[in-house]
């Protein structure tokens, strides 16, 4: 797992086995391995390895417009494309950020 990935607010990430795309809201406390589809994800730049494959218990989809956190990390990500593979670090899914409910205007 790659650990030095340079997680920046407003970095932009790719996955390497679909069409999912993230842009970092919040940086992780700690150096994490930021994963799509089972694999460590690469930056928007850069071009991703061949012969990788989408892994079957990473494969919930990534929403265009949703945010997914960890807390223990203090990451925060937003789905910037939407693709096959789901979100994890280190190998463990990030969390679906649920959006607030406004207050009531009577």
């Amino acid at each position: 797992m790659e650990k030095d990935m340079e997680l920046k607010p407003g970095s932009r990430w790719k996955s390497a086995v679909c069409t999912s795309e993230v842009v970092v809201v919040r940086p992780p406390k700690t150096p994490v391995s930021l994963e799509c589809g089972g694999q460590p994800m690469v930056a928007l730049a850069a071009t991703a390895p061949e012969g990788l494959e989408l892994s079957p218990d990473f494969s919930g989809g990534t929403a265009v417009g949703k945010r997914y956190f960890d807390e223990a990390a203090g990451l925060e990500v937003l789905g910037s494309k939407a693709g096959k593979g789901s979100l994890a670090i280190d190998g463990k899914p990030l969390n679906l950020k649920e959006a607030k409910a406004l207050p009531a205007s009577d």
